[in-house]
């Protein structure tokens, strides 16, 4: 492929589903025009990358992040266009793209939905929670039902036209992080969740189900706890830095994992006096939510007070 006539229209229509298998991804399963991955962009268990084989779209329902192959190449690379384009042209011999027919739609969100009904999450009631299977969930993860009442909600939404029920822990923009035992998702507006306890010091977390974790971990001490930031998305992390400083100290308590730390290296690298990393607390495990998960009892008040309020 000759650099030289490779054009951001050629790249937009080289097939995603093809490209990704050449990268090494494949989808774990296919539901009409919706291929869905491991998310190429961290480790996880659940895919929530989707890719539209019908529009060439791909939507990372983890991130709230979606687009063509141009915005999925220059985020996975973390390159410019000119830079991926170059890539492109120079992909190694032996190794060829299958080109996509382009398709006329409407709009369709950064690749997430062809129309109302096709593989966007729709938001149909809340309630609080209520539903066994859901409570049983929570047992699992170690958190008790009063915990997650405080945050959480039972929320009924659609899905290809199919009801579902879900946990759903609501964001400052009024989307949801909608969790079960069998599906993982999240609906419309993706954003950060922010608790403000009124104190000068703040810990921020990848998940939800850490900040639950943390409640759990500290539910004997009186309030206020430290401030708490749920990013929702590493890819919040950036946005919220300028949120962050407000605070005298930040403290990261982000997953363990290869994404994690090294978000945590490059958040320490800001500023090593006001960024604190408290993953230590939970070494040996991916998350706050997998510690607390292999304790024998819950941790009570006292057993270490590194993840409470004398932060």
């Amino acid at each position: 492929m000759d650099s030289h006539k490779l054009s951001c229209q050629d790249a937009k229509r080289i097939d995603l589903v093809d490209y990704l298998a050449q990268l090494g991804h494949h989808p774990r399963h296919i539901r009409r025009n919706d291929y869905w991955y491991l998310s190429p962009f961290r480790e996880e268990k659940t895919p929530s990358f989707k890719v539209n084989n019908h529009l060439n779209m791909w939507y990372d329902h983890g991130q709230g992040l979606g687009g063509d192959l141009i915005d999925f190449g220059t985020l996975y690379y973390r390159c410019t266009i000119s830079e991926l384009l170059e890539r492109l042209s120079r992909f190694p011999a032996g190794l060829s793209f299958s080109f996509h027919q382009p398709v006329t739609s409407r709009s369709v969100g950064a690749g997430e939905k062809e129309d109302a009904s096709e593989g966007r999450i729709v938001v149909l009631a809340t309630r609080p929670l209520a539903t066994q299977h859901l409570i049983h969930y929570l047992e699992e993860r170690r958190i008790p039902l009063e915990i997650a009442a405080r945050s959480c909600q039972e929320v009924d939404f659609s899905l290809y036209g199919k009801k579902q029920i879900a946990m759903g822990f609501p964001n400052r923009s009024g989307g949801y992080e909608l969790r079960s035992e069998h599906f993982k998702g999240s609906s419309s507006p993706k954003d950060i969740s922010l608790f403000d306890y009124r104190t000068d010091e703040i810990i921020v977390f990848e998940g939800f189900f850490n900040f639950l974790s943390f409640q759990t971990i500290n539910r004997h001490k009186q309030p206020p706890l430290t401030n708490c930031l749920v990013l929702n998305s590493l890819v919040f992390l950036e946005r919220s830095r300028s949120l962050m400083e407000q605070y005298s100290r930040i403290h990261l308590a982000l997953d363990r994992d290869t994404a994690g730390r090294t978000f945590t290296r490059k958040a320490l690298q800001w500023n090593p006096g006001k960024y604190i990393d408290r993953s230590e607390f939970y070494q040996g495990h991916k998350d706050l939510n997998d510690w607390l998960i292999h304790q024998q009892t819950y941790p009570g008040l006292n057993q270490d007070r590194r993840m409470g309020r004398s932060l």
